[in-house]
């Protein structure tokens, strides 16, 4: 698939072994990831400054973003720095004092002594993550809700993860500079990197989230993370303050005690403490940008899973252990395997059973029960490599196609209403059980769902790979009509 991506700046290339890296312990990750049934999406291994490592797990592929959850933290965390940099800001500015029209009648000392720096470290004083109170907000206002929840604590004295903070940095840097945070960092850190196509989901107001919703390349969080690592520096241009870098990516509120788990190293503005004296940005199901200053090494991810220690322990264990300080002997057989893996790099699409003879008894029209989805109709046809499908819901139709057996590569608005690219396919259980797979290619997610029929009835269960929360599958009824 070609996309039109234009001025998109490369890292530079190189072999594993050139910079220290065998491609056996490559290899042995991947190895890794598949006896663990690990669903990654992407990989972009670096090492001293060159991409050593690339895959993308077909039908996922390079030139197609990804949603990145809250690793979009840490871009957020660097515009914050940039504008203290610039003296727009400072860290020990007082929350409350940019918003006047949505301070509570009374105010307590917590909500007073909360600054910017505690918004940062994820240690405002509250007992839990405000982010329900926001988006339950009647009026869509997500900073008086945010000021008016309780704080429990002095600010500074607790960690708790707090995605609803970071949206109050995107809500300052809004209101400080009039410009929402990408065209913020669009000249400062994006431009320089040379991503120029990011998109960034937004509040009821139009503020952009902060915390969630960026969408990059993996390409692009690799730039961003080898930014990081060379302190700031960019092509020999000073992009970020070194005194951030180190500032931010250091230790600034404990998370834990310590011991096995990554998240329990500290955490600092926006970015986690890890193991081994490295340091990340992170987001749900798997979206990873991993610094690792020792072995002047930098690991992006993108992925729909739920176990993401795991995937940090395949890290530990096969590629750190591996990286030398000088380059190692070029190794055909070995170069040769790994080229092979990377190439077989594949989510199959299920095939169980390529046809059914009631394919006649489930084509048809359905009118759909109330659901959470808003679905309203739903229709279905056979043809000899495909199914058709089309969907009604309260936004528009969407169509789609199905490979019988194999992944169909299209656009569809089905996922809020979003143009996005999906694959999707079909299969028989058996005679009488219809699966369909859609997945959304520029995000995690990918959609399972198992028709029968019951009478006139369609039937379907709707179960997602990830979700927030247990994997609750979706039952809906439709009636032919």
């Amino acid at each position: 698939m070609s996309l039109n991506v234009k001025n998109e700046l490369s890292l530079p290339r190189s072999t594993p072994e050139a910079q220290g890296l065998p491609s056996s312990a490559i290899v042995a990750f991947l190895g890794a990831v598949e006896t663990q049934n690990l669903e990654l999406h992407s990989l972009m291994l670096l090492r001293n400054g060159f991409v050593v490592t690339e895959g993308w797990w077909n039908p996922y592929v390079a030139e197609l973003p990804h949603l990145l959850f809250s690793l979009s933290k840490s871009f957020t965390s660097t515009a914050i720095g940039l504008a203290v940099s610039e003296g727009i800001l400072s860290l020990d500015d007082q929350v409350l004092s940019f918003f006047p029209d949505e301070t509570p009648n009374e105010v307590l000392p917590n909500l007073s002594a909360m600054q910017i720096r505690h918004l940062l470290m994820m240690g405002t004083g509250h007992a839990q993550d405000t982010m329900g109170a926001l988006t339950k907000s009647e009026n869509g206002n997500w900073v008086e809700a945010f000021l008016q929840q309780p704080v429990e604590y002095a600010p500074g004295s607790k960690f708790i993860y707090n995605s609803g903070a970071t949206y109050m940095l995107s809500a300052i840097l809004h209101k400080v500079t009039g410009q929402s945070l990408m065209d913020y960092l669009q000249p400062r850190l994006l431009d320089p990197l040379g991503i120029y196509h990011a998109t960034w989901e937004t509040c009821p107001r139009g503020i952009q989230a902060g915390g969630w919703g960026l969408s990059l390349t993996t390409e692009n969080i690799a730039k961003f993370g080898q930014l990081y690592l060379q302190q700031g520096i960019w092509n020999g241009a000073r992009i970020i303050p070194e005194e951030w870098v180190a500032e931010a990516t250091s230790k600034q509120i404990s998370n834990g005690d310590g011991g096995e788990s990554d998240w329990a190293q500290g955490y600092g503005y926006q970015f986690w403490s890890c193991r081994h004296d490295a340091y990340r940005g992170d987001g749900a199901f798997g979206q990873f940008c991993i610094v690792m200053p020792q072995q002047n090494a930098v690991i992006a991810i993108t992925a729909g899973l739920n176990n993401m220690q795991a995937v940090l322990e395949a890290v530990w264990t096969h590629l750190l252990p591996a990286m030398a300080p000088t380059p190692l002997p070029y190794l055909e057989e070995s170069a040769i395997e790994l080229a092979e893996r990377l190439q077989q790099l594949r989510i199959q699409p299920p095939q169980l059973g390529i046809s059914s003879h009631n394919e006649t008894v489930f084509a048809g029209k359905y009118q759909l029960e109330e659901n959470s989805l808003r679905w309203d109709t739903f229709a279905i046809r056979f043809d000899e490599g495909e199914a058709s499908i089309n969907i009604r819901d309260h936004i528009d139709d969407h169509h789609f196609r199905c490979g019988r057996g194999a992944w169909i590569e299209q656009k569809s608005q089905l996922n809020q209403g979003l143009e996005q690219q999906i694959a999707a396919s079909f299969t028989w259980r058996d005679s009488d059980t219809l699966e369909l797979t859609v997945r959304f290619l520029e995000t995690p997610f990918c959609h399972t769902v198992v028709c029968r029929i019951e009478g006139t009835q369609l039937i379907f269960e709707i179960t997602p790979n990830v979700n927030f929360g247990p994997r609750d599958t979706l039952l809906m009824r439709g009636e032919r009509f």
